[in-house]
C-alpha cells in the first residue's frame, strides 16, 4: 500500500469511528420517560440558531420530542435573543437561570426538579 492510500484507508476508519461515537452519545443523552420529558419541556425554553452545529446536537438529543419544546430560535427571532441577552447558543432558560451548551436528558431533568 502506498503512503496515499494508506492516508485514505486511516481517514475513512476515522470518519467510521467519529460516527459511531456520535451516534452512541445521542443515545446514551436520550431517553426520558413520557412524562420526564413533558416536565423538562413545560419548565425550559431552549434558545438555538440555524446552523449552529452544538444546536443541532442538542436537538437530537431531544429527538422526537422536539415539538413539545419552547424553542426560541435567534436567526429567525433576533429580538427576544437580544431582549434575553442570549451570547451563546444553544442556551436553556430554566427558572430564570441561563444554562449555556447542550445538555443530556439527565442533566435536563437535575435543572428543572423533574
Amino acid at each position: 500500500m502506498d503512503s496515499k492510500s494508506l492516508k485514505t484507508y486511516f481517514v475513512i476508519i476515522a470518519v467510521v469511528i467519529i460516527i459511531i461515537l456520535v451516534i452512541y452519545l445521542i443515545r446514551e443523552n436520550g431517553g426520558g420517560t413520557e412524562e420526564e420529558i413533558q416536565c423538562i419541556a413545560e419548565s425550559s425554553l431552549l434558545v438555538v440558531k440555524e446552523g449552529c452545529s452544538a444546536c443541532a446536537y442538542q436537538k437530537n438529543i431531544i429527538g422526537e420530542n422536539l415539538d413539545k419544546f419552547k424553542i426560541i430560535d435567534c436567526a429567525y427571532e433576533p429580538q427576544k435573543c437580544v431582549e434575553l441577552e442570549i451570547e451563546h447558543v444553544p442556551t436553556w432558560i430554566i427558572n430564570g437561570e441561563k444554562y449555556e451548551g447542550a445538555r443530556s436528558i439527565e442533566e435536563l431533568k437535575n435543572l428543572t426538579g423533574c
